[in-house]
């Protein structure tokens, strides 16, 4: 080793933290073999979306460290060093086009006899896209074209193959895999998928389990399983000398809207849009249920999966409204969250005003109506709880709660009600619900000739109409009056997010009522789904 040359020393030891010299006792650094494989990611492999579709890849400086580590290491045998890899950058790093150029790789100069690689994720979805990306690769270069044979769900090389599978796979096991790029391992639900493919590998003389991820929640999960143990190898922890940790992140005390915390965290700084990074930290600043977002999918920082929903000082600062004479009769979105009978229910009613800039029309601003109902038994048991008699008598005697005699919730004086406002002039034109405990008030409202969408309470449904809600209100574009048992749920409310980023209010985490927010979120969905679903937008499903 002492005869290796400074620019191999260099790219091998770039990879924050991790010195592969250090547990390299019984193996031997090949640079032809190192310098072979870069070459021929560089020459082969291609880009296959975007402005750069069919330009040949240049790598990073990390990225040329990923492949010189993972197959310039070698034993005495000739075998390769590494056999686990744990690529962990945040999003927007080329995490999909690096395990493209890992896959033909193999492919194409392991010389393994009948070698099998696979690409995995949760789901198929995420599965096919490394799949797409090196058929895109192959289909790019006439000379691999020629090569391959190219079919629906397999790519053929000789006896080689490769296919694209996911833990919704009828059957994960028989596997004999030379090659498994495990992609957004966060995304797993259990590491049943990851630990099958891990034991496939057993028969192969040099095979490479490759897991690529984005930071997971702080929780327990594979990928945090595999982070840990990563770590641990990086620092010296745990001798693994076949385990190679890539490991980009911000640090918990660094500042997350720095640019210099930024460029730490990504490894591909040089070669992405600083200006995206610049809007996006300005949202999280501004949007506190986008700002988890932010921290992990951005900078790799693991956080909660549950985030207050609301900043209460731009909540606050949404206190004016039009008044109800004013838009009575412009077209309105109403939504019902019906209580188990025995606690809060609310209606909600949403008028929104519209932008049109010719490319897409969006909700500028709304003015939100809220009415809440509660039963007397309710009152008194959550006096005894929680101490709210005081507060829920006063918002009764304000007007601003419905207090209904008796144990349950009577969904008829709330038939009647809704029926009433359309009598002044409000003119609904439709009402979301929750199937939930809602049919009978369904059938009513339907019976008086009322629109009823319903309104499964899924992520999806949720997601991008509360997004908009928040970010409305954060604007201070939502008009809601400074209803106060509206306040109440707003401050109350917690945002779940998957690991997606998709979110939806959590109403067991959320820290009391959120119900009036439920229907303002339904309302709001309601109103933009009038306007995009015909070009492919928001759809209630």
């Amino acid at each position: 080793m002492a005869s290796l040359p400074k620019k191999w020393y260099e790219i091998t030891r770039a990879l924050p933290g991790y010195d592969p010299f250090e547990q390299s006792e019984g193996y031997i650094f090949d640079p032809e073999e190192a310098d072979r494989r870069i070459r021929f990611v560089e020459a082969a492999c291609t880009h296959v979306k975007g402005k750069l579709a069919g330009e040949p890849i240049k790598l990073e400086l990390w990225q040329k460290a990923l492949h010189a580590n993972l197959f310039g290491w070698k034993k005495p045998s000739g075998e390769r060093r590494y056999r686990e890899s744990f690529v962990y950058v945040p999003r927007g790093n080329a995490k999909t086009t690096n395990a493209a150029t890992i896959v033909l790789s193999c492919m194409c100069l392991d010389n393994e006899p009948g070698a099998e690689c696979y690409s995995a994720a949760a789901e198929r979805e995420q599965a096919r896209l490394c799949f797409e990306c090196v058929e895109g690769m192959i289909r790019n270069r006439p000379e691999l074209t020629e090569m391959y044979d190219i079919f629906k769900y397999s790519i053929v090389l000789g006896d080689n193959s490769y296919k694209a599978i996911s833990a919704d796979a009828k059957s994960k096991h028989g596997f004999n895999a030379h090659l498994v790029v495990n992609d957004e391992l966060h995304a797993h639900k259990d590491g049943e998928l990851t630990e099958t493919l891990m034991t496939s590998t057993l028969k192969r003389s040099q095979p490479l389990v490759v897991h690529l991820t984005t930071a997971d929640f702080d929780r327990v999960s594979i990928c945090n399983q595999k982070y840990d143990y990563a770590c641990k190898v990086r620092d010296n922890l745990i001798h693994d000398p076949a385990f190679l940790p890539v490991i980009y992140e911000a640090e918990p005390d660094d500042d997350w809207e720095s640019e210099e915390t930024w460029e730490k965290a990504n490894p591909n700084w040089a070669v992405m849009d600083h200006e995206y990074f610049r809007r996006e930290c300005q949202r999280a600043i501004s949007d506190p249920a986008f700002r988890n977002t932010f921290k992990r999918l951005h900078l790799n920082l693991k956080t909660s999966s549950n985030v207050s929903a609301f900043d209460m000082v731009h909540w606050d600062d949404c206190d004016e409204r039009n008044p109800a004479n004013l838009v009575l009769e412009s077209p309105c979105y109403a939504a019902l969250d019906v209580s188990s009978k025995q606690d809060l229910t609310a209606f909600v009613i949403v008028v929104p005003e519209y932008e049109d800039d010719s490319d897409e029309i969006t909700i500028e601003s709304l003015d939100v109506f809220s009415w809440f109902w509660v039963p007397q038994e309710a009152v008194s048991r959550r006096s005894r709880e929680k101490s709210l008699f005081a507060t829920y008598s006063g918002w009764s005697e304000t007007g601003d709660l419905f207090i209904q005699p008796g144990q349950r919730i009577d969904q008829d004086d709330i038939r009647q009600f809704i029926n009433a406002k359309r009598d002044e002039g409000w003119n609904i034109q439709s009402i979301a619900y929750d199937p939930w405990n809602a049919e009978a008030i369904r059938q009513g409202l339907e019976a008086d000739e009322f629109q009823m969408v319903e309104f499964t309470q899924t992520i999806k449904n949720f997601s991008e109409p509360f997004k908009d809600l928040v970010s409305l209100a954060t604007e201070h574009k939502v008009r809601h009056g400074n209803h106060p048992v509206l306040r109440w749920n707003a401050a109350n409310c917690v945002a779940y997010e998957d690991p997606n980023g998709n979110i939806r209010p959590d109403k067991k985490n959320s820290i009391d009522k959120i119900d009036g927010i439920v229907g303002m979120i339904m309302a709001h969905a309601l109103a933009m789904q009038e306007r995009v679903d015909e070009s492919g937008g928001f759809l209630l499903a």
